[in-house]
């Protein structure tokens, strides 16, 4: 059973990490810094976007308009912290 808490555990370090990626990647491509003609910049964008678009989509209908400031990666970052807590006080039952 540790082998399940710790295989939880590197998925969601692993969507953590998906997330820096599409919030620093979207600040870079709003900022200038790259450009979604650069095919390898576009297809990073695409990917991330098709990955996270299911998951951020509910979040942005629940949140209230912001003006342009996307709130659903810090939604997403709290769920991913508040599931790692979760997972390490209760890592007992899975030893």
């Amino acid at each position: 059973m540790t082998s399940l808490f710790q295989i939880l555990m590197l998925l969601l370090d692993v969507a953590f990490f998906i997330v820096i990626a599409h919030v620093i990647l979207s600040w870079l491509i709003n900022f200038g810094v790259l450009n979604l003609r650069q095919p390898i910049v576009a297809q990073i964008w695409d990917g991330l976007n098709r990955l996270l678009e299911p998951v951020y989509g509910p979040i942005r209908r629940r949140l209230p308009s912001m003006g342009g400031l996307d709130l659903a990666p810090l939604i997403v970052f709290l769920g991913i912290y508040v599931l790692r807590i979760i997972l390490t006080n209760n890592a007992a039952y899975f030893y």
